[in-house]
Formats: C-alpha cells, structure tokens, sequence
C-alpha cells in the first residue's frame, strides 16, 4: 500500500471591519500613548473598552483614561510562540487589570522564563516604536518595580485623525491528509485514471473516494475505475476571476458523472463557448502534460445523455 499523503495546506484571508465611537476612541489613544476604557453606569471601569455594558446591555460611551501600569491576575506561559503572536522568544500570556480600571487586559509579558512570573506582579506597557492605532501599538507588557502608577491625564477620548476602521488577517496553517481512500485516488489520477470505491451494502461507486459510503455507513475498500468520459449534470458560468487561477472569465464549472459512478465531481468545460454548455452534454477529460489532475473537460462529439440518465444524480 502506498504511504498515505500529506501536505501543508494555509487558509488565509483579511478581514475589515468598521470601528464604532468607542473602538475609534480606544485605538486611536493607543496610537498617542493612551490607554482608554468605558465607564459604566454602576461606575466600573471597562477595558478594553465595549460599547455596551455586558451586564445591563445599557450603551456607554463614557470614556476614561487608565495608567499604563497595573497588576497580572492570572498568566500562562507560551513555550513556543508561533507565528504573528506579539513576540518571537518564549513569553507569558498575561490577563493584566490596570491601575484605575475594574476589568483585565489579555497582552503579552515579556519576562526571562516562567519563574519570572508570578499573579500580583506590578507590569507597564511597553510601546511599540511605530504606532498604527491597533492593539499592536501595545508591543507587550513589561516588569515594572515603581510604586506608583503614573499620573493619568484625564484625556477626554477626543482624537485628531481619528481611526475608523481596522484589517485583521485571518490566517490557519495545519498539515492536511486526505486517508487511505482519496490517497489512492489522487495515485490513481496521477496515472490519467479515475477510480472510485463501491460500498458492499448498496453497490453505488463514489467518487472522489471517501473510505465509507455515506448512505450506509459501512467502510469502502473495492476499487472501481470509472470514465473517462461522463455527463454534465448541472453546471454554473463563472464572471469572477480568482486571484489564484489563470484563467479567463466568463468560464463553466461543472458537476460532471462519469461513465460508471454514482456521484457527480467538479470540473471545468472548455472546447466550447462557455453559452452552449447544457446539462446531458458528453464530455471527457484533458490532461496536461505531466499534470496529476485533469486540466478541464470538453465536449466529446456523442450525442446528449437522456434526462433520466442522470436525473438521480442532479
């Protein structure tokens, strides 16, 4: 048996988002040195700050300055930061309650190894040199031996140039691996052919291959070629090019059933104006030269499978 495949496999993508009158505030003042939270109407001190109180639900706008110093109430240490955590040597996750505020802060506390820390140690925010307006603007947090927190401004939260909105990339990185029944079936295609499993319950060949059907819940491990040819079954014309495919707009993908399986795959119609693709048209694969997938489908001259040939399949 083959070995069993594996890839590293990143899924990434920006996300933006619109800050309200309280977020505008807090990240702006971190971009002037400033720590901001709300105050509440009981009179507790939020940060960071929310734009709603979460235990009255009661909108508050009320914003306050809090020091830059304050306490660790509880920490976790980080062995192995990965990538885009705010240091790159092993440091403590922090929740740090500032001086003048009722709620913790989650950052990071740059400390020489976790003997280092301890809850109730005193820490100030270290700055970042370059400042954005963005929780990042907080570099980490630092131990701090001073007695006294420094003296609050009592800024109002009232800003020039005001920060409005924000991107946070989203980014998951893991090793995939598709198992013993889609590693046979990629080995396979690497080959130009196209195999399937059939389940001993029902008889229905799946492909791609998932090791068990899906139907009966009973694994799969007989091998059946299918194709290379198959039918249209239902398709969509594509107007928007993807950043990552070469290829250009307007174009059809289809789900496609080939020749002896019980599933419909994906796969894209070219040889043909992308206006006379149908549903019931004949196609086959096309390989590129040393591909290991097909590179589309094209029409292969027979004339349209009947409607109920493949209606079961739709």
């Amino acid at each position: 048996m083959p070995e069993v495949l594996k890839a590293p496999l990143v899924l990434e993508f920006p996300f933006t988002r619109s800050l309200g009158p309280v977020q505008s505030a807090f990240l702006t003042g971190l971009r002037e040195r400033v720590v901001l939270g709300v105050k509440t109407g009981d009179g507790r001190t939020l940060v960071p700050p929310v734009e709603y109180d979460p235990v009255t639900a009661e909108e508050i706008r009320d914003l306050v300055e809090v020091a830059p110093t304050g306490t660790v109430t509880t920490w976790a240490w980080n062995h192995e930061p990965r990538r885009g955590q705010p240091l790159d040597t092993p440091f403590a996750w922090v929740l740090v309650r500032l001086d003048g505020a009722d709620t913790a802060l989650l950052h990071a506390l740059d400390a020489p190894g976790p003997d280092a820390v301890r809850t109730g140690m005193r820490v100030r925010v270290r700055w970042a040199g370059e400042r954005t307006g963005a929780i990042t603007d907080i570099a980490c947090f630092e131990p701090y031996d001073g007695d006294e927190s420094p003296r609050s401004t009592g800024h109002s939260g009232e800003f020039e140039n005001m920060v409005t909105g924000i991107v946070a990339p989203a980014r998951l990185d893991y090793v995939y691996s598709p198992g013993r029944a889609q590693t046979d079936y990629i080995h396979a295609l690497s080959e130009q052919r196209t195999v399937g499993e059939r389940c001993p319950s029902c008889r229905k060949v799946y492909v791609p291959p998932r090791g068990a059907c899906p139907t009966c819940g009973v694994a799969t491990a007989e091998h059946v070629e299918v194709g290379p040819r198959g039918t249209v079954t239902t398709f969509c014309i594509v107007n928007i090019k993807a950043k990552n495919l070469d290829i250009e707009v307007p174009y059809v993908y289809a789900h496609i059933a080939l020749d002896g399986a019980d599933l419909a795959l994906h796969g894209r119609i070219g040889g043909i104006p992308y206006g006379q693709v149908r549903m019931g048209l004949r196609v086959e694969a096309v390989w590129s030269e040393g591909g290991r997938y097909p590179d589309h489908y094209r029409p292969t001259g027979e004339p349209d499978a009947d409607y109920d040939a493949y209606k079961e399949l739709l």
